[in-house]
């Protein structure tokens, strides 16, 4: 479009303005076009190249030349309104100057840059043509022919691929050597001494080693792991080839040097429990089960809740109140408080007399005293004593020799009593067992069992997709280390408050008064 016209004005003589000297009005450049009510101007540039866009005033309609009003007054003696500080943020947002402006230009031109170097690797500019377009001939088969290699990508493909074309910052760290400057002057050293023939202490021990040892002898080549054709071996086995070399020295020599291990002692080989880790639950919890499994559960789930219902209602029963018993009241209450407190008058009557004196004239019982034995007396009764063991020795003797006549009722009591100890010793170790299978007391909670994970007849899903999620992998793990005893019943640690809450009433609501 054609810049607006000026206004026509009128002939007269030009304003004379002091101090400013006479000079022709320079022409005005072509302004290229640009559409109505636009305010940046499209400037000319290639295909690919970069537009920095500029905003440009329109040009206001003036009455006077040079814009100047009857009402207008000096621009250094008009007082502009402070707009804060510049220095921080807060004032960028409220600059409004030239600079400001140049500044958001420069900043959203350097975003695109960095948009263009993220989205392509570069700036489209100097992207090819054939990077940028594809040929688009409306046949398929065509398109595919001329467009070879720029097929579409999978989404699972674009996925996978990273949001940036800008490659990574490469480590410097990753390439350093620590001390590569003082070792490759070393390195260089040492070509240097080479050259005159001069070798390192190192070097020279090693040849001197090697011709001391004579020539290498050729040895077959081991073959290796990739080799179909090598020998196998049990390393667990006694003809370990890797402990033939140890065979033969002291133990106590190889476990102090790290070479065999310490035998563990046999206490450390036994678990404590017998329980498997991984326990399979019943056929009636799996994914559509029978008839019967399922029903054998809901028998097994039924039996759990009558134990738990019997188990509240005994304790309900030992709580109640017998049937006929008189409820407390104050009355009774109070009396009972006050047993013990009240001296009653009946104690004194019930003070016990004193024990009447014995009489003078009442002379002590003599104590009676036992008559010395005659000797014939003492003669008879050891001869008494003398024929009851007499008897006794003979009663036992008798008795062994009538014992070789009932040899066979002896031998079918020593096999009922050795029965009994068998029957003695394998219910011990049944006992023992079941003990075992059962988890130990390891604190001061007892291990519960966890509860039945069941579904009821009109619960079960009829697909997978319609399964339902029961359970939990974590607390069946936490469950199964409690009931193999490697771990102790826990229970959830409980909130305890150190200092009591303190209620404050703040002044802003104490204030309000309804």
């Amino acid at each position: 479009m054609a810049p607006p016209p000026f206004p026509a004005l009128p002939k007269m003589a030009p304003p004379a303005f002091p101090g400013l000297p006479k000079m022709a009005s320079p022409p005005l450049p072509a302004l290229p076009k640009m559409a109505a009510g636009s305010g940046c101007a499209a400037l000319p540039s290639s295909r690919r190249g970069l537009a920095l866009p500029f905003k440009m005033a329109a040009p206001a309609p003036s009455s006077s030349f040079l814009g100047l009003s009857p009402g207008s007054r000096d621009p250094a003696t008009i007082r502009r309104r402070s707009r804060g500080p510049r220095n921080r943020k807060k004032g960028w947002k409220r600059w409004a100057g030239p600079e400001a402006r140049l500044g958001r230009e420069i900043g959203d031109f350097l975003e695109d840059v960095v948009l263009q170097q993220r989205a392509t690797g570069g700036l489209i500019a100097e992207q090819p043509d054939e990077g940028l377009f594809f040929v688009d001939t409306g046949n398929a088969e065509k398109d595919r022919q001329l467009n070879k290699g720029k097929e579409k990508p999978l989404h699972v493909d674009l996925v996978l691929q990273p949001d940036s074309k800008v490659p990574a910052p490469k480590n410097i760290l990753a390439h350093q050597i620590p001390n590569g400057r003082k070792e490759k002057r070393r390195r260089q050293f040492w070509e240097k001494q080479a050259e005159k023939g001069v070798l390192p202490r190192t070097e020279r021990r090693l040849r001197a080693r090697l011709r001391r040892g004579g020539a290498p002898t050729d040895k077959a080549l081991e073959k290796g792991r990739s080799d179909p054709e090598r020998g196998f071996y049990d390393i667990w086995g006694a003809d370990n080839p890797l402990d033939q070399a140890l065979a033969g020295q002291d133990g106590w020599f190889l476990q102090q040097t790290k070479k065999q291990r310490v035998k563990r002692p046999a206490r450390l080989q036994t678990k404590p429990s017998q329980v498997p880790a991984v326990e399979v639950i019943a056929a009636g919890g799996s994914y559509n089960p029978t008839f019967e499994d399922h029903q054998a559960l809901l028998l097994r789930a039924h039996k759990v809740e009558v134990r738990k219902k019997r188990a509240e209602d005994k304790v309900e029963r030992q709580l109640k109140i017998p049937e006929g018993a008189e409820l407390p009241t104050a009355e009774t209450v109070f009396q009972e408080q006050c047993e013990g407190l009240l001296e009653e008058s009946g104690d004194e009557e019930d003070e016990e007399a004193p024990a009447a004196p014995a009489e003078p004239g009442d002379a002590p019982k003599p104590a009676s005293r036992q008559e010395k034995k005659t000797e014939q007396q003492r003669r008879r009764e050891k001869e008494a004593r003398a024929l009851a063991a007499r008897q006794r020795r003979e009663k036992a003797a008798r008795c062994r020799r009538q014992e070789l006549f009932r040899l066979r009722s002896l031998q079918q009591q020593v096999k009922r009593w050795e029965a009994e100890l068998l029957r003695r010793r394998q219910a011990r170790l049944a006992k023992r067992r079941a003990k075992d299978a059962l988890p130990r007391r390891l604190g001061p909670l007892k291990y519960e069992e966890p509860n039945l994970e069941v579904q009821l007849s009109d619960e079960l899903a009829e697909s997978l997709r319609t399964l339902k999620p029961e359970g939990s992998v974590l607390r069946d793990r936490f469950k199964s280390l409690q009931k193999r005893s490697l771990m102790e019943p826990r229970e959830r640690a409980k909130f305890k408050r150190r200092y009591r809450l303190k209620y404050v009433e703040k002044r802003a609501f104490r204030e309000v008064t309804l």
